[in-house]
């Protein structure tokens, strides 16, 4: 008889109290919508009782600066007056038009439409996996699995079958290819080479939540780059360790008969068609051409799309408009490709991919709505200055500084994220608090941005409040009829601590040791 090798790991112990704690917890928090109305209400009443008792603080800003007053004090607004009443009236729909992760989100995604819809990211992902080389499979599946995030769900939906059928057909575990599929996809959700549509949705975010201290701050898509970039290779490695000296030694052995859907033991894995690999190569060259004439216009010291009063690559007309850069560099080879196999014929199925892509983001513009409200409420309020003023101070007043005080932020986030699984959703309620906050404390809020995102890449893999949870479940159910939520949650477990700790290894010699930017012009210590 197969006994489930993860069960022990979690039964009758500390552990599967905690995962199942996390599940109650999660799942009494309502749809992220909702939460955000509810939060809007909260910050309204907050407004109308904390202005009541004339709450506020001193003015961090210096003399002069944009937005500071006569007196040098912050005091909170209150939004259930008259006046209040009436600013969000008028300005309901210009926070929503105006929130700046909405258009460069929208943008983005309409040049990844392309790419997708004319089936050239997802001929990219099987190609890679099917044609590496059986050692190196176990590897190339997680660096797959992170590059799949620049077209959102295809990850999911594509690679993380395909490489269970890849390890079947290699007479492995499928659940292992499941799991480095997942770990990679999921665990690594903000590691890339490439920028994607997570990169602009979440600047935005930061830019706002940057501006209740510094008006005029910006933050540019590129701004985790350089870190995202090299994480890329990190969490590649070790999702290879895990997979390969973790996970798959405790497995053991497939047994076709635990297999609830005998089906998938039988499925081929189709390789790429001739025409497929000359779409390919051409959509290649496309974005090579592309890439090539984009260096010319910013290498040399008179490149046009430099910045024109400095010179520099910082503050440029590239950086603001990396967006633009993004949508062109997955559009084009993606209609080539789809010109070359077939799947587009004419000009209006690249516009009906765009649509499509569009159609997707339903959910996203009704919770983007709400964000900007909230956030819109609470710099008006403020709120935020208010919290950030105080939150600075008592963690100076406690000694918390330096790495501790980020490592710590980090963990609060990979908490956070456990029952709050949308990366957009849960920036968006706590950038406002702890971007302002860490600013005062001398962090620029790029940096403080690229720590976000290793709380909550990490813990994304073992939470069942995760979008695409059940699906994954679903999937592993097909191979091993008696896999239960708390078996997931145990085979993705040591992905999520060896990714935490490894992440928050680099990010400590990245920002502490070496003091590298990391992203393109980003700051790593804040001066007002």
């Amino acid at each position: 008889m197969q006994n489930n090798q993860y069960q022990p790991i979690i039964k009758g112990n500390k552990m599967q109290r905690f995962l199942k704690g996390v599940e109650w917890l999660g799942n009494l928090l309502p749809h992220p919508v909702m939460l955000f109305i509810w939060m809007c209400v909260l910050l309204l009443i907050l407004s109308a009782v904390l202005s009541y008792f004339n709450v506020s603080v001193i003015d961090p800003r210096p003399e002069g600066a944009k937005g500071r007053s006569a007196e040098g004090m912050i005091y909170v607004v209150n939004l259930l007056n008259g006046e209040g009443l009436a600013r969000i009236v008028d300005n309901l729909v210009k926070n929503f038009t105006s929130f700046v992760p909405l258009g460069t989100v929208l943008v983005a995604l309409l040049g990844v439409g392309i790419a997708e819809h004319s089936g050239m990211i997802s001929a990219g992902l099987r190609g890679l996996v099917i044609n590496a080389p059986r050692k190196l499979v176990t590897l190339v599946v997680v660096f797959a699995g992170i590059m799949s995030n620049t077209a959102a769900e295809l990850g999911y939906v594509v690679l993380i079958p395909l490489a269970a059928m890849v390890f079947h057909s290699l007479g492995r575990h499928p659940l292992a290819g499941l799991a480095a599929a997942f770990a990679g996809v999921s665990g690594g959700y903000s590691a890339n080479l490439l920028l994607g549509t997570v990169d602009p949705l979440l600047s935005g975010i930061s830019q706002e939540a940057a501006r209740i201290i510094s008006p005029d701050y910006v933050v540019g898509a590129e701004a985790n780059w350089y870190f995202m970039f090299v994480s890329t290779f990190l969490i590649s490695g070790l999702g290879y360790f895990v997979t390969e000296k973790i996970v798959e030694p405790n497995l053991g052995k497939y047994n076709p008969n635990d297999a609830d859907d005998s089906t998938v033991l039988e499925s081929k894995i189709e390789p790429l068609t001739a025409l497929e690999k000359k779409g390919l190569l051409w959509a290649g060259i496309s974005m090579l051409i592309f890439c090539l004439l984009l260096a010319w216009t910013i290498v040399p010291e008179s490149g046009i799309l430099r910045n024109p009063k400095t010179g520099e690559v910082a503050g440029s007309p590239f950086l603001h408009g990396i967006v633009v850069f993004i949508f062109v560099f997955f559009s084009v080879p993606g209609y080539i490709y789809g010109r070359i196999t077939g799947s587009m014929k004419e000009s209006k199925d690249a516009i009906n991919a765009m649509s499509k892509a569009m159609s997707s983001l339903s959910m996203y513009v009704v919770l983007v709505f709400f964000a900007a409200q909230f956030v819109a409420f609470f710099n008006w309020t403020n709120l935020g200055s208010v919290t950030a003023v105080k939150g600075a101070e008592f963690l100076q007043h406690i000694g918390l500084t330096g790495p501790l005080l980020l490592v710590g932020f980090i963990f609060v986030c990979a908490f956070i994220n456990l029952m709050l699984g949308s990366a957009s959703a849960q920036w968006a309620i706590t950038a406002p608090i702890f971007v302002p906050m860490l600013m005062l404390t001398g962090y620029a809020p790029e940096m403080i941005q690229a720590a976000y995102r290793i709380g909550d890449s990490t813990t994304n893999i073992i939470t069942p409040m995760m979008s695409y949870f059940g699906l994954i479940m679903a999937m592993a159910i097909r191979y091993k009829r008696d896999t239960g939520i708390g078996t997931l949650m145990a085979m993705m477990l040591p992905y999520s601590i060896i990714f935490l700790v490894g992440w928050i290894l680099l990010f400590y010699i990245w920002v502490f040791v070496f003091g590298l930017p990391v992203g393109p012009g980003s700051a790593t210590f804040y001066t007002p």
